[in-house]
């Protein structure tokens, strides 16, 4: 997938996982967005490192990934900045 793509999945993945972990966020809608992208790559990776085989595509397999990815770095963003 090109980078414009993966910027549209994690965009998704970010609004995905923002509706399943509710919650006052410090930096907003933007920092969702970052880190449902970010998520997306670091779930990608996770994933091909366990052996769940590559995430290539827009398929459900890959955006299952990417959201757990998001919710994954959502949760770590919460807990180092509530410290």
């Amino acid at each position: 997938m090109g980078i414009i793509a993966w910027i549209v999945f994690g965009l998704i993945a970010g609004a995905i996982a923002k509706l399943i972990m509710p919650g006052d966020d410090p930096g907003g809608f933007i920092v969702t967005i970052i880190i449902g992208i970010l998520g997306a790559v670091v779930g990608g990776f996770i994933a091909t490192a366990l052996g769940f085989g590559a995430v290539s595509g827009f398929n459900i397999g890959s955006f299952l990934v990417a959201v757990l990815g998001a919710i994954l770095l959502l949760w770590l963003y919460r807990v180092v900045k509530s410290r």
